[in-house]
């Protein structure tokens, strides 16, 4: 998923957006929540990662719809160790109350 959309991807860019991924495979256990915050805080990108009882993983991403877009890249790969086998992802509305990144339970 392209989050920037339409044909004004300059002026998309700069505009927070936010996102939910939920990735599936072998994602828990491999460092893949702490190797998240790494790569969204590198990108300027707030929001959270936790693990699901089902064992997959699921993300808030909020920033640039551009940095977003890398973000989600990264999680298609994931740490080394990692195997990802999908990358669900859907439109949320984005929440001033995060202000960093982290990793929750």
């Amino acid at each position: 998923m392209n989050v920037r959309g339409g044909d004004d991807a300059a002026g998309a860019a700069g505009r927070v957006t936010a996102v939910r991924a939920r990735i599936e495979g072998r994602v828990q256990g491999v460092f893949f929540r702490v190797s998240t915050r790494q790569a969204a805080r590198s990108l300027g990108l707030t929001g959270w990662v936790r693990n699901l009882p089902d064992g997959a993983v699921e993300a808030f991403l909020q920033g640039p719809a551009g940095a977003i877009d890398q973000a989600l890249d990264w999680c298609r790969e994931g740490p080394p160790g990692a195997r990802v086998d999908r990358v669900e992802v859907r439109p949320a509305d984005p929440d001033g109350r995060w202000t960093d990144f982290s990793v929750r339970g």
